[in-house]
């Protein structure tokens, strides 16, 4: 498929399958895009097809050019911060860098300028793209590894829908307390809030469906590092599960994990999916940036 950005435009020359097809069609049924997302493109008249506003009911023809409005001057949602990030792969679209330990996702509050949201619009205001942070699943605080973010809603809107049907796929690496009695397996056990303790969570029969799978990597005595894979992406899962388990990750004192680490020893190694827009198969590997026995690792 052939496209390109040109000034605010995407532009999208119609392939052969996409023979007779319409603006309609694409946006409702090959992208999926949201029906109030779809509504405001139509108002505020953001596509044409050869440089022309046409009917969205009107067929295409291949080779016609699809040229799409989505790269529009926008106030940043968060304060660009000065500092470096590392970047695993980045395009018009969406960026994906290695989330460092020690820092949120994004603001939690009002103000909040010491977020990776805040280092990736700096990158992106050094850079002379003013675009939105649009986060598409986060990680712990103390959890390092590879993040995805948006840069205009389109992209978000399909990187969301990827990410519901299960199509991002997310591979951590942890080092965990003891030895697993087996090689690899499945946790599926529901998780929900301890009444207990605030930002906690633990198995719970009244809590939301939760599915990971692990497979040990090696054997360390007396930790195993293992690479695990989630169906789902509810709070603190892996910590959760593999606590519920019987063997916390290192360095995580929330769930039973000795301080042997200043963070718990969890990384999220690699990230693949399809492009939101273009459906070219994107795969990334991050490497752990400090010592909690992950960083000789890398996939």
């Amino acid at each position: 498929m052939k496209t390109r950005k040109k000034g605010n435009q995407f532009e999208l020359v119609i392939p052969d399958n996409w023979k007779n097809v319409t603006i309609e069609t694409i946006l409702r049924e090959y992208w999926e895009a949201p029906k109030k997302l779809i509504h405001s493109m139509r108002m505020e008249k953001d596509i044409r097809v050869n440089g022309e506003l046409i009917p969205w009911t009107d067929p295409l023809s291949a080779g016609d050019l699809l040229q799409l409005h989505l790269f529009k001057e926008v106030e940043y949602d968060v304060s660009p911060t000065y500092g470096e990030i590392e970047v695993l792969f980045e395009d018009e679209h969406l960026i994906v860098v290695n989330k460092p330990a020690g820092i949120d996702t994004h603001p939690n509050h009002p103000g909040e300028t010491d977020t990776l949201a805040n280092l990736v619009a700096f990158h992106h205001q050094s850079h002379g793209e003013s675009c939105r942070v649009l986060h598409i699943h986060r990680l712990d605080h103390d959890t390092s590894g590879a993040i995805i973010f948006a840069k205009h809603p389109l992209s978000k809107a399909i990187l969301d829908r990827l990410l519901a049907e299960r199509k991002i796929k997310r591979t951590y690496h942890a080092l965990v307390h003891g030895r697993l009695k087996q090689k690899k397996g499945t946790i599926s056990e529901p998780i929900g809030r301890d009444r207990h303790h605030n930002t906690r969570r633990r198995v719970s029969p009244s809590g939301q469906d939760a599915v990971t799978h692990y497979q040990v990597m090696e054997n360390r005595n007396p930790y195993t590092l293992v690479e695990v894979q989630l169906d789902t992406g509810r709070t603190h899962q892996i910590r959760v599960h593999m606590s519920h388990l019987g063997h916390p990750l290192a360095g995580d004192t929330l769930y039973g994990g000795r301080p042997v680490f200043k963070r718990q020893a969890l990384h999220a190694a690699r990230i693949s999916f399809p492009h939101p827009l273009t459906d070219e198969k994107i795969e990334c590997e991050a490497a752990c940036m400090d010592d909690v026995g992950l960083g000789d690792w890398r996939t």
